[in-house]
């Protein structure tokens, strides 16, 4: 599978309904699936979480990040 490094912007209303069909897929122990640029991502229930925080001068970021290996 090839490399990939994609970024995608989404309205707030979008991004609340991916948000809480992933908290929906954790709580109830599924692999979350979304589409990203055209491509389908299965997020496995054994991805790992994690939130980073950044700071740039007069800019901050907050990542959400699940990472996972394929089997």
């Amino acid at each position: 599978m090839a490399d990939r490094d994609i970024e995608k912007t989404y309205s707030t209303a979008e991004f609340v309904q991916k948000l809480r069909r992933f908290a929906d897929s954790l709580e109830s122990g599924k692999k979350f699936e979304i589409q990203i640029a055209g491509e389908r991502v299965y997020v496995p229930v054994r991805a790992e979480f994690s939130i980073e925080h950044e700071r740039e001068g007069s800019e901050e970021e907050i990542e959400f990040q699940i990472k996972w290996t394929n089997e």
